[in-house]
């Protein structure tokens, strides 16, 4: 079965430029060429990623993932913009992008982009480690059933935050050096000046750790981060 995507772009020589190299690779391709128009195409089908533009006429890019992630944590976002700064790329991940990638961009890499986060997204839905059940003081991820949550309270992660917790717990213990987490969580490879790794790592802190629960997730300078209880 041909996986589908949500195309969201304006510009028609990018969307036929887009709609024309996935076809030829097998993909099911839907195109909103604005905002709204993405969020009824989203609402009312079912898709397997989504590219996704940040200049939209009628909004911004930005909201569309950010209303998308409110009901659905783990559909793959891909950003396909002209906005290539740093800020603009943390931006873009702090929404619940899963990757970015700036335009005018090859054909060939936003095919590796996109069979990657297809293949990621498949990873994490179907595919169970040997130890799916993790603890410590009091914080539980149920790999299973994709559930975390602290002293019973549930925590609702999106997917990105879910693997790299998921990748700590893994390595509980050991501090791992950004450049591990981005290969391992990401997958791809990621200027270091976005420092995407410490944003995410921020978010997932604020999660984990509110109300006066002790600290998990340990910064050790100039080598990386490590999860451990103190």
């Amino acid at each position: 079965m041909n996986r589908k995507i949500l195309l969201v772009e304006d510009e028609v020589q990018v969307v036929s430029f887009i709609t024309k190299g996935l076809i030829e690779n097998e993909y099911d391709v839907t195109v909103a060429l604005d905002g709204e128009m993405a969020m009824t195409m989203f609402n009312n089908n079912s898709f397997d990623l989504i590219i996704l533009d940040i200049m939209l006429p009628d909004s911004n890019g930005i909201d569309i993932c950010k209303r998308i992630r409110k009901t659905n944590t783990h559909i793959p976002i891909l950003f396909l913009t002209a906005l290539g700064t740093p800020e603009n790329i943390v931006h873009g991940l702090e929404a619940g992008a899963d990757d970015y990638l700036v335009k005018p961009f090859k054909f060939i890499e936003l095919l590796a982009r996109i069979k990657n986060l297809l293949r990621r997204s498949l990873s994490f839905v179907e595919k169970p480690d040997e130890q799916h059940s993790f603890k410590i003081d009091g914080l539980v991820l149920e790999d299973y059933t994709k559930q975390v949550s602290r002293n019973g309270v549930p925590i609702n992660l999106t997917s990105t935050e879910y693997r790299l917790l998921f990748y700590f717990f893994q390595n509980m213990n050991r501090v791992v050096s950004r450049m591990e987490i981005l290969e391992s969580v990401w997958g791809v490879d990621f200027d270091m000046s976005t420092n995407v790794v410490d944003v995410y790592v921020n978010y997932l802190r604020k999660k984990i750790e509110m109300k006066g629960e002790k600290k998990l997730i340990h910064t050790i300078i100039g080598m990386g981060y490590c999860l451990k209880a103190d």
